[in-house]
């Protein structure tokens, strides 16, 4: 280690140290989770307790006032420890757990991997009237389905001569569409969006938007309509049905990247679930990644709910995603949110223009859960040319607290470091739109991370 550096470790530490804040001696409420309670600390199985955290720290007057617990680790890429606090105790790391699941999905499937969301027809096409008699079905699991990618279809149906379907929609029971659950629900949208009579605005939109995006007038010339005579009934594909095309989805990398820089707690569920759910997704990268599995308890794979993470397993999957993305030559800007740069719940933090683009994380918040819990996990570059990746873990207290005491102390950090500076980054609208399409209506059934 460099003695600038050294230096730098030693004055940073020193801060964290003193930003470790004020933490009651009192005992904890009766549903405080005891392995972070960081006033009577209870160690992990097989780890020594950090005596550092049993006492009471005095907070510098000029960092933001916050109770409850904290974990913090931040080291260099090359693995000096920058600062540590409370680096084995468990807290609710909420929306970071879509770290774990992003890794393991990568593993699982690749960047390239597209979600296939399939047509399929009981019946013969009359091409003289445009009707398919019969019976229409639709199959996949594709997380991120949407209006345009149904408009779409109606416009691949009519360019195989279908207008009209005289019998029922089939939808499989793993069909979902627009971030909703229900296969039956999102049968009945899909139904309502393929007929052109009962699109609603917000369909005609994305697709309009989209065609705009991608510059493709051609499918704009007219207007795609499939009216579907029968009702909708979720069921598996009838035997002998026939194929009639293939959607595919974005790739995988730009469906983390949406699914990252919203923090959608759907498709992560939905990507969860086919890669082994909680209980898979922590086995990996406990197995994968060599980390202790006292470490690692996983009770959903977006954060939602209780899961339990030490600051040091969490920097233990950050490296493992920055590992598994290098490997495929990309960095951890293709799938996570720049700061001040990309929409979503980043875009209002570290927006001065010192600051934005120097911070590339995931945040998570809880505001009820386990009292309050926030987090941040990622990487910041400073003026000295050093990235340094971080772990901020905080439970019990005011999230907005916590968001600001988590942004003090990476600026303490990259301003020890000469100041912060922007990572090479040029971001692209493209890979936003799956999630920009219906953000409101999905923030509204819950299924994105609360920003205050």
């Amino acid at each position: 280690m460099s003695q600038f550096l050294r230096k730098a470790v030693l004055i940073i530490s020193a801060n964290l140290v003193a930003a470790g804040l004020a933490f009651s001696q009192s005992s904890p409420p009766a549903n405080t989770p005891a392995e972070v309670n960081r006033s009577q600390t209870a160690p992990i199985a097989g780890q020594p307790a950090n005596p550092s955290a049993t006492s009471a720290l005095t907070q510098p007057a000029y960092l933001t006032p916050i109770g409850g617990f904290q974990g913090v680790l931040a080291e260099t890429v090359e693995g000096s420890t920058i600062a540590a606090q409370s680096v084995d105790d468990r807290f609710n790391p909420a929306s970071a757990v879509k770290l774990a699941t992003a890794l393991v999905a990568l593993q699982s499937f690749g960047p390239e991997h597209r979600f296939m969301t399939g047509l399929w027809s009981t019946g013969t096409i009359d091409k003289s009237t445009g009707t398919l008699n019969g019976d229409l079905v639709v199959t996949g699991r594709d997380p991120s389905f949407h209006y345009e990618h149904a408009v779409m279809l109606a416009r691949q149906l009519n360019d195989l001569g279908i207008r009209r379907v005289t019998g029922n929609l089939i939808v499989a029971p793993g069909f979902t569409m627009n971030f909703a659950w229900s296969a039956q629900g999102s049968g009945e949208d899909f139904l309502a969006t393929l007929d052109s009579a009962r699109r609603s605005g917000n369909a005609t939109r994305a697709w309009l938007d989209e065609r705009m995006l991608v510059g493709d007038t051609r499918s704009l010339s007219s207007v795609p309509s499939v009216v579907v005579s029968g009702e909708v009934l979720v069921g598996s594909a009838p035997a002998g049905a026939t194929a009639l095309l293939t959607h595919k989805s974005s790739r995988l990398v730009d469906v983390l990247k949406a699914l990252l820089c919203y923090s959608n707690n759907f498709m992560a569920e939905r990507i969860g679930d086919m890669i082994g759910g909680p209980t898979g997704v922590g086995s990996a990268v406990t197995s994968r990644l060599g980390i202790n599995p006292a470490e690692v308890a996983l009770s959903s794979t977006s954060g939602l709910g209780v899961n339990r993470v030490t600051p040091r397993a969490m920097m233990k999957i950050l490296r493992g995603l920055r590992d598994e993305l290098a490997r495929n030559k990309l960095t951890l800007s293709d799938i996570l949110p720049v700061a001040g740069v990309d929409p979503g719940t980043l875009e209002d933090r570290y927006t001065d223009p010192l600051e934005r683009g120097s911070v590339i994380a995931k945040t998570g918040t809880l505001v009820r859960t386990d009292g309050g819990a926030s987090s941040l996990v990622g990487q910041m570059k400073t003026k000295s040319g050093r990235v340094v990746l971080f772990v901020i873990m905080n439970q019990r207290g005011n999230v907005v607290r916590f968001r600001q005491n988590q942004d003090e102390i990476v600026a303490a950090i990259q301003n020890t470091l000469g100041g912060p500076a922007a990572f090479d980054y040029h971001p692209l609208a493209l890979s936003m739109r799956l999630a920009n399409s219906d953000y409101a209506t999905a923030k509204s059934r819950g299924e994105y991370e609360p920003k205050d």
